[in-house]
Order: structure tokens, then sequence, then C-alpha cells
């Protein structure tokens, strides 16, 4: 944060030996990616520290309640446990808009504020057929 990578956050993830495997800060405004969370890069160090995309046995320790993007994939890398400071209303009340998506998230499609419609859905189920038929894959 004090280095201007990004906003005041920050994660570990350690092992099931208490080892830090991976750790993040937020670099969205450093790097212009606005994926860059402090989790996310926590879990993309870790994942690569260990050679593998789930992070069963361990725990993520983050300075703020995930975010929903964050979450999400915190729940796809299957950690064992979340560990977080500050609250989501704690970043709503120094401008982050963490609550504000988690809101948006229940409202049906058309509710929300950005703009979603669905399209050529026959023709991306085919690839989705295609994957479901793959002998090779790797399930996850």
């Amino acid at each position: 944060m004090d280095n201007n990578e990004g906003g005041p956050f920050g994660a570990v993830i350690v092992n099931q030996a208490g080892e830090i495997i991976g750790e993040g800060n937020n670099q969205v405004t450093s790097t212009n990616d606005p994926t860059a969370h402090a989790e996310i890069v926590a879990i993309r160090n870790a994942c690569a520290a260990i050679n593998n995309f789930q992070l069963t046995g361990c725990t993520i320790y983050t300075s703020c309640e995930p975010c929903p993007m964050c979450l999400a994939a915190i729940y796809w890398a299957r950690p064992d446990r979340i560990v977080y400071a500050c609250s989501r209303k704690d970043a709503a009340n120094i401008g982050f808009d963490d609550d504000y998506i988690y809101k948006e998230i229940p409202l049906s499609i058309e509710q929300r504020a950005i703009p979603t419609n669905q399209l050529c859905r026959d023709e991306a189920l085919s690839v989705f057929k295609h994957w479901q038929q793959k002998v090779d894959k790797v399930d996850y």
C-alpha cells in the first residue's frame, strides 16, 4: 500500500505445517488488473508453490472479509478455512464497493446494475457436451 501498488489489503496462505506457502497484497492499481486482489495474488502464489490448483489443508488469512470475486476464488481453491480481520462494511466505510457487489449478486439478472444478456447458448452447449465426453480431462 505504501509503495502505491494498490489498496490496503493483504493475505497469506498457510499449510497444515503452519508454513506460509503464498502471500499477496492488493496490486490492482500498479498492474491495472482489477482481479489483482490480495487473496487472488496469494492463491496464485500458493498454488504455484505447491504445484497444485487445490489448497486443501490450508488456511487463508486475509486483512478483510473477501469480496465476492475473492470468495469465489477461495471456494474454487478449496482451503480448509478463511480467517479475516476487517468486515466488508469496514471496507465500504473507506470507499471500497465489496458490499455493493454482495447486494447485486442475489438480484435477478434483470435487476442488476450492469445489463446482461444471454446469447449463442446452443453453440456454447456443444463445447460443454464435448467437455462432458472428454476422457482425459482433469476434474476440478
